[in-house]
């Protein structure tokens, strides 16, 4: 498989991506002058944008890449979940797998900037789990999409906002293996293992060392890594274990193979959504039917590439391409 062809099997792949959506709001000014009433600077306000965030993120980056991706997730029914459901409606999202709760808030993280300098954080959200009755709808909205759509791949992406309680992530499991969907699982620490048996595994370096308790040093301890590894893979019984290593680079690990990349040279502005990014393709990559190596090496340049750029932003499926293609093809 060429790395053109892989590209255009992208195409047209139908995602559910599951788990903690929100909009990232950024308040954007001026400063000139600290407050009279305390000692804080004013910001003359010059730009108010809201886009998607969370898991909606990765759904940019699916899009980005040419698939299809369907939100499953439980927002707020207030003005800020009709602004979600308008915005994913403009990025051409669907929203068939969203539901709407009387009483959670759309979770909302508001970035104050001043001089290009940021200043503060408001978070509006609400991160307890998502109650039975929601549980049941969003189990059910997920089920239908499985049955209605030509799903290949399902996507867990974890914000420790409440959407992805332990019985959601088991009953979408059991329904991805009955009818022979891959799943993939970006994580977080607080349902670390309560992904049994999932196709792709993909922790960074830090949730690997909290979620199995093996505290080490990547360079130093090379061997505690892989330690760290095997202990996941007892417990989790995943199929592929992937671990994005930040400046080291990433990880692969199947049953019959392991390959680890290095990092490229890049001039790193931000990697705010790098992982995002990782997720997005590496479904991809696995949907498309791509060999373990090539999976982990494209990746690793799109994780590379999103750094490269300011804020969060999507992965360019033409700069990816023909990056992938010098750095693979060429070597």
């Amino acid at each position: 498989m060429t790395v053109q062809q892989l590209f255009d099997n992208f195409n047209d792949i139908k995602v559910a991506v599951i788990g903690d959506v929100m909009i990232d709001a950024y308040l954007v000014g001026k400063v000139n002058r600290i407050s009279p009433e305390a000692p804080v600077p004013v910001v003359s306000l010059t730009k108010h944008e809201e886009r998607l965030g969370g898991a909606a993120n990765v759904a940019l980056n699916l899009v980005a890449l040419g698939a299809k991706p369907i939100i499953c997730s439980c927002v707020g029914s207030d003005k800020d979940g009709i602004l979600l459901k308008q915005l994913l409606s403009n990025a051409g999202i669907s929203d068939e797998g969203l539901i709407y709760s009387d009483t959670r808030m759309t979770t909302v993280k508001t970035r104050v900037l001043g001089n290009n300098q940021h200043l503060l954080r408001i978070d509006s959200e609400e991160t307890t789990p998502i109650c039975k009755n929601e549980e049941d709808s969003l189990i059910e909205k997920i089920n239908k999409l499985i049955t209605d759509q030509d799903i290949q791949v399902i996507i867990f992406e974890d914000y420790n906002k409440g959407v992805l309680t332990p019985r959601v992530i088991q009953e979408t499991i059991k329904l991805a293996k009955a009818n022979n969907i891959l799943t993939t699982v970006d994580p977080k620490k607080d349902n670390f293992f309560a992904y049994q048996e999932v196709t792709m595994f993909k922790p960074n370096l830090k949730e690997l060392i909290e979620g199995t308790s093996i505290q080490f040093d990547y360079k130093k301890e090379p061997q505690r890594f892989h330690e760290a590894v095997n202990r996941l893979e007892e417990q989790l019984k995943n199929e592929i274990t992937f671990v994005t290593l930040s400046e080291h680079g990433v990880y692969i690990k199947n049953v019959n193979e392991s390959h680890h990349f290095a990092a490229h040279i890049r001039n790193i502005a931000d990697v705010s959504g790098a992982g995002d990014t990782v997720i997005s393709v590496a479904s991809l990559c696995l949907a498309a039917k791509a060999p373990l190596k090539l999976i982990a090496s494209i990746s690793n340049i799109a994780g590379g590439l999103v750094c490269e750029e300011s804020g969060v932003v999507s992965i360019n499926k033409e700069k990816l391409l023909k990056e992938a293609k010098n750095l693979i093809e060429n070597s």
